[in-house]
């Protein structure tokens, strides 16, 4: 190691009066921008004491140069918009499902203004926050009420507590579900106080199976729809207008749990099998709950939809301020659902929903178009369109493939995965999938405008 190269690194002062690290000292906190020119003078010190050579990359403005980039780098937002070229459109790991632009809008006025969260502007007096999301969920489902929490499981804790703690629940065996983060239903059981009696097999479930487990400590028939995987071959359960009877018949609460919150019928898209919310209520299910930023297509929430009895029990629940929805995401959630009073609307502006519906030969096309962009950049192997599949995601529809089209790229310069992680480490970033050494570009989940963001994003990429 030469000693001549560390004696004469520049010092530190010098560094921070560098005409760069002033503009970036007016800018940031000064103790900041100068431990970030220490720890980047003390990283160079350590890199030649190994021997490293800097190829002469050692005057004051290269290390300021250097300093900006780190700051900067590390002074980044940790939640950062990407690019879902995925094909997952409810992909949890990105937050699930965009919001509408209506949505968005109303979360953005909620945070930034006031606005009558608990205040009846009629009377002047105290209201619930629940009102600015009960009426459109009761008119969209048919429920005589409604309420909402943070998230769906949280609408299952607190509907098991409030109705039926202490006393046995019946569920199939085979509707005990795990759910993201290896939450589990008996899990939930438990933190709800309400005791599980589960019934029949994992494929088979009847209804005598329910009759004989109804005894003097039960409180509520419970059906989960299996929403994250599907069991197929010899197999029965029981319809939920039975369950529903058998109920009546016991004077027994029953909960449907349908899940991914549709408030129409998937069949439109050529998706089979999945629980409707409105028809669950029609069914006479007591109580029904669905999460919001799944197949709904708005915020993370869960909402609960049922007898008015019902509700006010959830409602007066301690453990309801706990869970109850803050003013951003009600907001958001109120404009969804408002939007919801019109399909033709709802089709046309709710992302999850438009990305079912979009045409495979506009995807085609945009393939086609993106494929001829990436191919011309310096570094690209082969960039081809061709026909894939793609999948709803977030745990709906597990098991039903959708067509789209991708774009197969492979670059020259690096592996599938090193530029993988050149692209999801950019800005904005992308997130593709990857495959037999390809990296795959589902134009499925891409926002038409995000096109000519990701060229860019690839050229970046590219000359790293």
């Amino acid at each position: 190691m030469d000693q001549n190269l560390l004696r004469n690194l520049p010092s530190v002062h010098d560094i921070l009066e560098t005409p760069l690290l002033k503009q970036l000292a007016s800018s940031h906190d000064h103790e900041l921008v100068v431990d970030a020119v220490r720890r980047e003078v003390a990283d160079v010190r350590t890199r030649l004491t190994r021997g490293e050579s800097l190829n002469g990359a050692a005057t004051v403005d290269q290390f300021a140069e250097r300093v900006e980039r780190r700051l900067l780098w590390e002074l980044r937002p940790k939640l950062r918009r990407v690019i879902n070229a995925t094909g997952i459109i409810l992909h949890t790991n990105l937050g699930r499902a965009p919001i509408a632009e209506a949505a968005a809008g109303a979360a953005h006025e909620a945070a930034h203004r006031y606005l009558n969260l608990e205040l009846d502007l009629d009377s002047g007096k105290r209201s619930s926050r629940q009102d600015a999301v009960r009426e459109w969920i009761c008119r969209l489902t048919g429920a005589e009420s409604a309420t909402a929490v943070n998230n769906n499981a949280a609408a299952t804790v607190i509907a098991l507590r409030a109705l039926c703690r202490g006393q046995e629940v019946v569920i199939s065996r085979g509707q005990l579900i795990e759910i993201g983060g290896s939450f589990r239903i008996p899990e939930i059981m438990a933190v709800s106080g309400a005791i599980l009696r589960e019934v029949g097999t994992t494929n088979i479930t009847r209804l005598a199976d329910y009759e004989t487990a109804i005894g003097p400590h039960t409180a509520a028939l419970m059906r989960i729809h299996t929403s994250n995987y599907r069991v197929s071959g010899f197999t029965e359960d029981v319809p939920l207008a039975q369950l529903v009877a058998l109920g009546k018949k016991h004077h027994l609460k029953v909960i449907d749990d349908v899940g991914s919150g549709a408030l129409f019928d998937f069949a439109r898209f050529g998706f089979a099998g999945e629980p409707i919310a409105r028809a669950s209520v029609a069914a006479g299910a007591d109580l029904v709950l669905f999460s919001g930023d799944k197949l709904l297509g708005g915020p993370q929430a869960g909402i609960l939809a049922g007898q008015d009895e019902c509700i006010a029990k959830i409602e007066k629940d301690p453990l309801m301020r706990a869970f109850r929805l803050d003013k951003m995401t009600l907001a958001a959630l109120e404009a969804t659902l408002r939007i919801y009073m019109s399909a033709d609307k709802a089709l046309q502006e709710i992302p999850v929903l438009r990305m079912l519906s979009v045409p495979l030969a506009e995807l085609r096309e945009r393939a086609e178009a993106l494929a001829r962009e990436i191919a011309q950049l310096p570094g690209v192997f082969s960039a081809l369109p061709c026909e894939d599949v793609a999948f709803v995601g977030g745990g709906s529809l597990p098991d039903q493939k959708m067509p789209t089209w991708v774009v197969e790229v492979q670059a020259q310069t690096c592996g599938d995965t090193e530029f993988a992680k050149r692209l999801r480490t950019g800005v904005p970033a992308v997130m593709g999938r990857l495959r037999d050494g390809m990296l795959i570009i589902d134009m499925r989940t891409v926002f038409p405008g995000e096109d000519a963001e990701m060229v860019a994003a690839f050229r970046q990429a590219l000359t790293i």
